[in-house]
């Protein structure tokens, strides 16, 4: 078939530009970064590198990473509160059950990532904010199986972010997106799609986020929080975790609420299952998450959860963990050694 003089032309006007050198790349990699007056990423880890780097520009992961290309990595986050890491050996402990189920052999022991993580938020200079890190399979080709990858690959990146106790009650929706298997809900891994879809469905229908309901009718999880009720009783019930992921922050806030059992304000605390009827019909409802710590919900699916307002009982928990967050034992916070 004869091509067009317009083919050419719109050829011509498409053309891919080709960097002839290192350096002409990272001047186009600096034009981005320079324009920044306070990058949000202070500091990042690379296994791959072998050390922390602090310039943003450089902070990248190979294309042939199958963490990349076949989502084959898990990850983790925590807190950095006031110059403190919040649960990081939960978390720590957390990614390595993540990383065993998705047969990801670690390139350090436990020991040596934490070490990494500790000297990473010191280099960072960061306050507050949040420290994510991943294993991945590594880098080596673009197939499906990590056997051509010669090393498992630890990635980490401190993140400079604002956030506070919340205490505005929000609006969930009944996501529509089917939830992930077991095996996969319950490992913190990479495959984000189903959660990142459940997120935008509600947003796109006025909401904060979602509620997944499992097959069984009971009520599962967020799109990356956990949920809690309360009962008209003053009974605190989470969701058992056998098919959802075990949330740190929710299994801190099962240890501490105990405290409002012993005054008076709550009458038991546990884990069950919970069917959507049930739930809709708490008196109190929230999510449970590392930067929230307690995020009350006050509708679901256009209905009020209670009164519609902010419950006492969800405030009280908040302040329980917010609390724990910035003055609890020190077996739960780790001052770090800023230089």
């Amino acid at each position: 078939m004869a091509t067009s003089s317009v083919d050419i032309e719109n050829v011509e006007e498409s053309k891919v530009h080709v960097f002839s050198s290192s350096t002409e790349l990272l001047e186009k990699l600096y034009q981005k970064w320079n324009s920044i007056e306070k990058p949000p990423y202070p500091a990042m880890y690379s296994s791959v590198y072998g050390g922390i780097i602090l310039d943003p520009a450089m902070m990248v992961i190979p294309i042939d990473d199958h963490m990349v290309h076949r989502g084959h990595g898990v990850f983790d986050t925590a807190i950095i509160l006031d110059g403190y890491l919040y649960e990081l050996d939960g978390h720590l402990d957390r990614i390595l059950v993540s990383a065993s189920r998705a047969k990801i052999s670690s390139p350090f022991p436990k020991s040596t990532l934490r070490t990494i993580l500790i000297q990473l938020t010191a280099a960072s200079n960061c306050k507050k904010g949040t420290l994510r890190y991943w294993l991945s399979a590594g880098p080596g080709d673009f197939l499906l199986s990590p056997s051509g990858c010669p090393t498992s690959a630890f990635y980490a990146v401190v993140i400079d972010e604002e956030f506070s106790q919340c205490k505005q009650g929000v609006k969930v929706i009944t996501s529509t997106i089917p939830m992930k298997v077991p095996l996969f809900a319950t490992s913190k891994n990479v495959n984000y799609l189903p959660n990142v879809l459940s997120k935008l469905e509600a947003e796109e229908k006025g909401a904060f986020a979602s509620i997944w309901v499992d097959d069984d009718g009971y009520v599962a999880e967020g799109p990356n929080v956990n949920v809690a009720f309360v009962t008209h009783d003053n009974e605190l019930i989470l969701p058992f975790f056998e098919k959802i992921l075990s949330g740190c922050t929710a299994k801190r806030l099962l240890e501490l609420a105990p405290k409002l059992v012993e005054n008076g304000r709550l009458k038991s605390v546990k884990t069950g299952n919970i069917t959507v009827e049930e739930a809709k019909n708490a008196a109190e409802m929230m999510y449970v998450g590392s930067t929230l710590p307690v995020l009350p919900i006050i509708e679901w699916d256009d209905s009020p959860i209670g009164n519609g307002k902010v419950g006492e009982l969800t405030m009280a928990l908040s302040d329980l963990v917010w609390e724990d967050m910035v003055a609890g034992p020190e077996t739960h916070r780790l001052k770090v050694p800023y230089v």
